[in-house]
């Protein structure tokens, strides 16, 4: 049988802060790791999404209302649920791992590169789905 959780695929976060939020896998540990046994998942998703733009409205607030906010969190394969999506945003140039999670700094940087990759893909006009908010 093949892997399920792969880099790139479109996940709902099942339990915790961000629960009901998509996210992206960034990169999956399957066996678990020293500090975490269980098999679990670097993720990278939207918090707040995108509100809606009607052609009314000035370019000013278009562009407010365009914006959007990340999160980066390492979650358990049990707390994600996987679906048919998939989103092919390299994150493995960017420095979003499992050690720029530890220090705020590092965090900050990692998010912001995120951010820059959610917002230059939601412009594009692909993955329409994966940028609008989970009704449930």
């Amino acid at each position: 049988m093949g892997k399920i959780m792969k880099s790139g695929k479109v996940v709902l976060v099942l339990r915790g802060r961000y629960a009901g939020r998509k996210a992206v896998v960034v990169k999956t540990y399957d066996e678990g790791s020293t500090e975490r046994a269980y098999p679990h998942a670097l993720i990278a998703g939207v918090n707040k999404y995108p509100k809606q733009i009607t052609t009314r409205m000035g370019k000013k607030k278009q562009e407010s209302r365009n914006k959007l906010k990340p999160f980066l969190k390492v979650v358990s394969y049990s707390h994600l649920l996987p679906t048919r999506y998939t989103l092919d945003v390299t994150f493995e140039k960017a420095n979003i791992n499992k050690e720029a999670l530890k220090e705020p700094g590092k965090k900050r940087r990692a998010s912001l590169e995120a951010k820059a990759k959610f917002e230059e893909r939601y412009k594009t006009g692909k993955n329409r789905w994966f940028f609008t908010k989970l009704r449930f």
